[in-house]
């Protein structure tokens, strides 16, 4: 596949990656490895597109999340389930360093995409493949999305408050953590690509949250231990929670080192707590928890967000305020980092402005940057399809066969 005239810079320029998955998980993946320079080509249903085009859809026909997940991409449609789509993944496959992918266990193979075939055309392919379950186990063909996963890996138990129902954490983490761990089994994979031969990578959604849950099964093997929602709180360490200021607003107080705890309570103007031998290390903080809750909740309740932050900044204590996205739109911190992009997306008939957030993470001298955000579908079939040889004819064929 030849270079593409929209060819980005950073450390991974020349690295082409074919995203075949749908949603959230691969698609988070593919915007990594997108922003540091690789070329991704997204392979779409023809007519409808990945469904994120209208996942919290607000206006226009495609939603800003997709706009955010699809940036630095490439968008063609393509019938993976015909034979004519199927010769085309192939082929594209063949020209490619990493191939994401994130259906259900086996509908690859269905389609004549599985490694074996994969590998015939590229032996060198890294092949990521991000499921619910995993590829083997009892579990393999089971449907799973990223709240499912969230819950058998363990992290719903722990979230919410004492006696009420597990709830959600408010993004879609499984998928976003599952992601993030696609990206690192690829780098791994072109790592030692020429080795080895190609990789595959085996990513699981619950394997991804339950990577994420600390001590939760050791302590309970080791010990009896039953972890259990413990609210805003961090079970094991004090004083550190949530506490509502006078004026409405929310800050965390995270005091729970021995130095932090004794400034944090001079600070508050408790000096007795301070010195009190019981709070001297955490253990003894964790077993007098709930006193010194009350003492920093009666503190915040008497001081505004601006006073505590004040206040909480002069004593070198961590905080901070709970922040709403109007809060971030007008954070100095957020902007000075550049974490506030302004790019222009269509809605409906108009371009529009919108911000979105940054490149995480920052590299010094090959940053990673946004070249343009979520493409329309099918926006680069032409192209890519023009630079894998296929002329005007063919495509004009395919798409009366309703391959692209």
């Amino acid at each position: 596949m030849a270079a593409s005239a929209t060819a980005g810079s950073g450390p991974l320029t020349g690295i082409r990656v074919l995203e075949l998955g749908n949603f959230i998980a691969a698609p988070s993946a593919g915007r990594l490895l997108g922003e540091f320079g690789a070329d991704v080509v997204k392979i779409e249903r023809p007519g409808a597109g990945d469904e994120l085009r209208r996942w919290r859809l607000h206006g226009g026909d495609t939603s800003l999340l997709f706009r955010h997940l699809g940036r630095n991409k490439r968008s063609v449609t393509l019938d993976l389930r015909t034979s004519e789509g199927k010769e085309v993944a192939l082929r594209l496959a063949g020209q490619v360093d990493v191939l994401l992918e994130n259906f259900r266990p086996g509908t690859l193979e269905r389609w004549g995409l599985g490694p074996d075939e994969l590998r015939a055309v590229n032996p060198d392919l890294v092949i990521v493949r991000i499921s619910g379950y995993g590829q083997t186990g009892p579990y393999r063909d089971r449907p799973g999305f990223g709240g499912v996963a969230e819950a058998v890996g363990g992290l719903r138990a722990l979230t919410g408050y004492p006696g009420q129902p597990p709830v959600r954490v408010g993004i879609s983490l499984a998928d976003s953590v599952a992601g993030l761990y696609a990206v690192i089994g690829a780098l791994l994979g072109l790592v030692q690509r020429g080795t080895r031969g190609g990789e595959v990578v085996d990513v699981a959604l619950y394997e991804s949250i339950y990577s994420l849950m600390e001590s939760l099964t050791p302590d309970h093997d080791a010990f009896g231990v039953l972890r259990e929602p413990a609210g805003t709180g961090i079970p094991g360490a004090s004083p550190s929670n949530t506490y509502r200021c006078a004026d409405g607003g929310y800050v965390v107080i995270s005091g729970n080192g021995d130095g932090i705890y004794r400034r944090l309570m001079h600070a508050i103007g408790r000096p007795e707590l301070a010195d009190d031998p019981r709070m001297a290390d955490n253990a003894g903080r964790v077993a007098h928890n709930d006193e010194l809750d009350e003492a920093l909740a009666a503190w915040a309740e008497g001081v505004s967000m601006e006073r505590a932050t004040e206040v909480l900044l002069a004593a070198e204590v961590p905080h901070g305020p709970i922040l709403t996205a109007p809060d971030i739109a007008r954070d100095p911190h957020f902007a000075a980092r550049g974490m506030l992009e302004r790019h222009p997306v269509r809605i409906g008939e108009e371009n529009t402005e919108v911000s979105f957030a940054g490149i995480v993470p920052r590299l010094e001298n090959n940053p990673g940057r946004t070249r343009w955000m979520g493409p329309e579908l099918g926006e680069h079939t032409d192209e890519v399809l023009s630079e894998l040889g296929y002329g005007e004819a063919e495509r004009a064929e395919l798409r009366a066969k309703g391959a692209i």
